[in-house]
């Protein structure tokens, strides 16, 4: 197989886990995941990164780009004061499970 045959079927193949995860994205309020962050299960994604993007990368297990946005604090475990601030005001949260991790983004519009 060419090359040029392999990067198309890799690029294909992204395009339908983007899709796949994409699809399984869902809104939920803070509530609903309130057991998960004592449970130490949430990460935080920053509004101007794509979600999804990132849930590709822990998927694939690329351990350098995560540390990468984990260094640029892009994501990051929720802190207990986001989770603080986020039980008194019960936003709705997007929301893509990648386990162990539930990623979540509080959307700004």
């Amino acid at each position: 197989m060419s090359q040029e045959k392999t990067k198309d079927i890799k690029a294909e193949q992204e395009k339908l886990q983007y899709a796949r995860i994409n699809m399984e994205t869902a809104k939920i309020s803070w509530k609903e995941l309130e057991r998960f962050f004592a449970a130490g299960r949430l990460i935080s994604v920053i509004d101007s990164v794509d979600m999804i993007k990132v849930a590709q990368l822990m998927e694939k297990d690329d351990a350098k780009a995560i540390k990468e946005m984990l260094d640029k604090r892009e994501i990051e475990r929720l802190s207990d004061e986001q989770a603080k601030v986020w039980a008194d005001t019960n936003p709705t949260l997007w929301a893509v499970v990648v386990k162990p991790w539930i990623l979540v983004q509080l959307r700004v519009n």
